[in-house]
């Protein structure tokens, strides 16, 4: 049985007399009140800005008793349709579409809120792929993230790997990462 323990909420600001939201997630438990620490991010640094002048972020459940998938898929298209800072939006999320526009062909067509899924599910991934090298210090590689995680292809019977080492590579790229030094093998660690 699938356990519908999940919600979907947003972050409202009681600043503002329509109490606009700034922020929409998903979670179980106690997840939403996670956020009123200020954690140094563009949301974080809302929320204490709004702390200083003696008030709190609203919460505000916006659907609830979900399974994670149906709170995901809910997420995903709420943030899109309410667009982050970096799209032109509202919402102070980190979710930012990662495609550089320049770079699609013109006749592609990207539907609204598909990066915005794309940057959830790359952001569940490096987490992911994060807790894996913590566990195993002596690092990993890009073969076992694909077998731990099930994430191996097996198109027209040859073994595919590609989205694990581009994630790896990501990770390496934001530093948080790193080649494993004195080997051969390309042994991923934790920076």
């Amino acid at each position: 049985m699938t356990s519908k323990s999940f919600y979907v909420y947003g972050l409202k600001d009681p600043r503002d007399k329509n109490a606009r939201i700034f922020y929409i997630g998903k979670g179980t438990g106690v997840r939403r009140y996670e956020h009123l620490k200020a954690d140094g991010t563009r949301k974080g640094n809302l929320i204490k800005e709004i702390q200083e002048q003696g008030k709190e972020p609203i919460i505000t459940l916006l659907a609830e008793d979900l399974t994670e998938n149906q709170a995901f898929k809910l997420e995903a298209e709420l943030v899109a349709a309410f667009g982050t800072i970096d799209s032109g939006g509202v919402l102070y999320n980190s979710v930012v579409p990662s495609i550089n526009r320049k770079n699609v062909k013109s006749s592609i067509v990207v539907p609204t809120g598909t990066q915005e899924k794309a940057q959830i599910g790359l952001s569940l991934l490096k987490d992911s792929i994060l807790d894996l090298a913590k566990a195993n210090l002596d690092g990993v590689t890009n073969s076992d993230c694909v077998k731990a995680l099930g994430l191996q292809a097996n198109y027209l019977g040859g073994s595919k790997d590609y989205l694990t080492w581009s994630i790896l590579g990501l990770l390496m790229q934001e530093g948080k990462m790193k080649r494993k030094e004195g080997t051969k093998l390309h042994i991923a660690q934790v920076r």
